[in-house]
């Protein structure tokens, strides 16, 4: 079975349900610690998240962590492409990605950042035991479309690269 043949269910998530789940995702960290001081996204999804938690926790300094495992819904080997500063890391550091699924790219980044505390938007029974704090459990065979990678129509519509692709 390839990958995108598991994914039974879809999870459509608009610009402003993204939104309200990041706001409910602070109140949870603020019940943990109010000092929280470094974010460190994992691209490319936890890059909104992270925008919008380091806005609502006026947290300045943002870093990334470049992963690469999926591409459309095909999981493949996890590549890392760029690391952050994990040997300055501390448990005031918040790592974040918009979901986990399989744990792969998770246990890559636990690793890197063993004392930092991993959130997620999102988290599936396979990767749950590497989060340290997610807004929402999800079925594996959940497929969630996030905001950034569908338009505002109620249909959902290809990325523009995958357009140009089937051309």
């Amino acid at each position: 079975m390839s990958t995108s043949e598991r994914y039974h269910k879809e999870y459509p998530l608009s610009w402003e349900m993204f939104q309200t789940d990041c706001r409910a995702l602070v109140w949870k960290l603020l019940e943990i610690r109010n000092d929280w001081s470094h974010i460190v996204a994992i691209t490319r999804g936890g890059l909104a998240p992270a925008a919008l938690l380091a806005a609502e926790l006026n947290i300045h300094y943002i870093d990334t962590v470049c992963i690469s495992s999926y591409t459309l819904k095909e999981q493949s080997e996890a590549k890392v492409i760029k690391t952050a500063l994990a040997n300055e890391a501390d448990e005031t550091w918040l790592i974040i990605d918009d979901l986990v699924d399989t744990g792969k790219t998770a246990k890559i980044v636990r690793e890197m950042f063993p004392k930092s505390h991993f959130v997620t938007l999102f988290a599936k029974p396979l990767g749950l035991e590497f989060v340290d704090t997610c807004l929402m459990c999800l079925s594996q065979d959940t497929w969630v479309h996030f905001p950034w990678e569908t338009t505002s129509t109620p249909r959902i519509e290809p990325l523009i690269y995958q357009k140009l692709q089937n051309n």
